[in-house]
């Protein structure tokens, strides 16, 4: 699989399914209070046999290609569980997930699953914005005393925030489709005018100071 080649027809299929919603006109509120000219909802393309399907497939060709040494695939809570499980399936791999939190009852696990002390395990996310929840169960994986080798997500939108949160937490990751490579595909097919292309790049450079137009 070209990665490029990938990441646009991933972009493709977000739009068609419409998982992907572009409003800068009307921009979403985010839970951290930031408001957003778009909003991802991976969770839609399991609802789609050939998106799941495909993007199953383009998570597992990564993993085989670039982390050979996987023992275990962990999804964190809630969205990347669905994907993480496809992908274990495929690479039959034991699978984990990982809350954002200890349970308050019961045993009080955060991860559940069995634990591989010392092995190398690849964390599943649908998607990265900071990078803080992926990294809290990078946290919680590592202090049971397994490795992170890798964090992959079905699309990120590539925040600077992010990207120093993992360079310092020495955590590789990558994403099947990226904001610019969906920002194109948007533009070329019509759903997006040049100018709200270019506001919707404004946007990324500083979403928490961004007040919509």
């Amino acid at each position: 699989m070209n990665p490029q080649e990938t990441a646009e027809q991933i972009a493709k299929l977000l739009l068609k399914i419409k998982a992907v919603s572009l409003s800068p006109k009307s921009p979403f509120q985010w839970a951290s209070g930031w408001l957003s000219p778009i909003y991802c909802d991976n969770r839609l393309t399991l609802g789609d046999p050939y998106a799941r399907t495909y993007i199953a497939d383009a998570l597992t060709y990564h993993i085989r290609q670039h982390v050979p040494d996987v023992r275990a695939i962990a999804g964190v809570a809630t969205a990347g569980i669905p994907q993480a499980a496809l992908v274990a399936d495929r690479l039959q791999l034991p699978l984990l997930y990982v809350r954002p939190e200890p349970k308050q009852h019961g045993r009080g696990q955060q991860i559940e699953g069995q634990i591989f002390p010392d092995s190398g395990i690849v964390l599943v996310e649908d998607l990265i914005s900071t990078g803080g929840s992926s990294l809290k169960a990078a946290k919680a994986v590592q202090e049971a005393g397994m490795r992170i080798l890798c964090i992959v997500s079905v699309f990120s939108y590539g925040f600077k925030q992010a990207q120093t949160l993992f360079n310092e937490a020495k955590i590789p990751f990558f994403s099947l489709c990226d904001y610019p490579t969906l920002l194109h595909v948007a533009r070329l097919s019509g759903e997006l005018s040049a100018g709200e292309e270019e506001l919707l790049k404004q946007w990324r450079e500083n979403p928490a100071k961004w007040a919509g137009i």
